[in-house]
């Protein structure tokens, strides 16, 4: 049980590693810094599994993936103080005076990596020459093996006070993060960190009392079994609290991105037929892998949906400019009453969608059969429905739900009415 739980977190942990790498990859400290985290705790909490130990052991050095644990740790804790200072560098750049909570975590960073190196070399130190260690090991705790002895006080103590002090000011500084939050998946991701922190804490003061009584006077079996029980729970709560905590937020980001690629690919067919038409006006032209080939269709929509841009907010922005940029080039190229005569064939329709987006619909398909006429002064035509993208887009979806039904029957009558300009 303890195992599967371990690699639960490991898991966990893991997969934010795995979908923070892109960003890490492009360079910002602040994403660097949450991916270095990630990993280095996954590998400190999989030197707690049998399969940890196992690859560690073959080494020869008898409770190395002891010290391993807690060096990783250490040095997870240190990155994630970066983090911190890196989120709140804007405010620091600004030239305003800082919050009290940025100027405490400013401080701590400016201390953070001597003493961090400080700490392993002296625990590096402790566990090589003062600790007493066999290769047949009397207990499965490391506290239970070497109590009595004075350098565990030092060792267990010198890893709790550190740890113990990073997660404490985490914890401060999400929950003072948590009351401002604009978003709720924002506010409740940070007050379950914060909370989870605030467990980690109680966990390595729990740990370093013990550390310190088994030095004075090692415990019986029973209630050291009960501690480290007792202590792991703790343990395990604070990380599956952390967590999930930082997954809360992630899910309204991957929400959020999903949503853009919906809309990506439900405009993609009107954008791809407009830049086809007037290709100058686009920055990248459609894909065109064995074009005219239907089991190629697939494969150049998803080039054109997920290549190119930095991101998918950045490519959604892209299509609706180039999609009204070719609108009103065909304005130039279309017949005078074209709209009127689109308006009133949309009327005529019970498609169920509002009939100015099949009129526009309808326009865009016999405007583009006209691109090859002359050039003149734009035609009549509505312009677009919001001065932001988040008012555009949902017009443009329906435009493009309508286009995509079209009759062509309908369009081929609608070009053949409109009064040539």
């Amino acid at each position: 049980m303890t195992d599967a739980i371990a690699y639960t977190i490991v898991g966990l942990l893991l997969v934010q590693a795995l979908w923070r790498a892109p960003a890490a990859l492009r360079g910002r400290a602040r994403e660097r810094s949450l991916w270095g985290t990630f990993t280095a705790l996954a590998l400190a909490w999989l030197m707690r599994t049998a399969l940890g130990r196992f690859l560690v052991d073959h080494i020869g050095v008898a409770d190395l993936a002891t010290l391993l644990k807690h060096t990783i740790t250490i040095a997870a804790m240190c990155t994630l103080l970066r983090y911190l200072t890196a989120v709140d560098a804007g405010e620091l750049a600004s030239g305003a005076e800082p919050s009290r909570r940025v100027r405490i975590t400013s401080a701590v960073h400016r201390h953070a990596g001597w003493a961090c190196a400080l700490t392993i070399a002296v625990m590096a130190g402790v566990f090589l020459f003062w600790l007493h260690r066999t290769e047949v090991p009397t207990s499965p705790y490391f506290m239970e093996r070497h109590a009595g002895e004075a350098g565990l006080a030092v060792y267990m103590g010198l890893f709790y006070v550190y740890s113990g002090a990073v997660t404490a000011l985490c914890g401060y500084q999400w929950g003072s993060k948590a009351r401002h939050a604009p978003r709720r998946t924002l506010r409740v991701g940070l007050w379950l960190m914060a909370v989870g922190m605030a467990v980690a804490t109680l966990y390595c003061a729990v740990r370093a009392v013990c550390a310190v009584w088994n030095t004075v006077s090692p415990m019986p079996e029973g209630p050291a079994a009960v501690q480290e029980a007792v202590t792991d729970t703790l343990l395990y709560g604070a990380f599956l609290l952390w967590a999930i905590g930082v997954i809360a937020p992630t899910i309204h980001v991957a929400v959020l991105r999903y949503r853009t690629l919906a809309a990506i690919r439900r405009l993609h067919r009107l954008w791809r037929d407009l830049a086809f038409v007037v290709p100058d006006l686009v920055l990248y032209p459609p894909s065109r892998i064995l074009p005219g080939s239907r089991l190629a269709a697939p494969l150049n929509t998803a080039r054109d949906i997920f290549a190119h841009d930095a991101s998918p907010q950045i490519r959604l922005g892209r299509y609706v400019t180039e999609i009204r940029d070719a609108i009103h080039e065909l304005r130039r190229r279309a017949p005078e009453d074209l709209y009127q005569h689109a308006t009133e064939l949309a009327a005529a329709e019970t498609a169920g969608r509002p009939a100015d987006a099949v009129a526009e619909a309808y326009w865009i398909r016999a405007a583009m059969a006209s691109a090859d006429r002359p050039v003149g002064s734009p035609v009549p035509f509505p312009s677009g429905r919001g001065e932001s993208l988040a008012a555009e887009v949902p017009w443009l979806l329906t435009v493009a739900d309508a286009y995509a039904s079209a009759n062509p029957t309908a369009t081929v009558r609608l070009l053949g009415a409109a009064t040539p300009a």
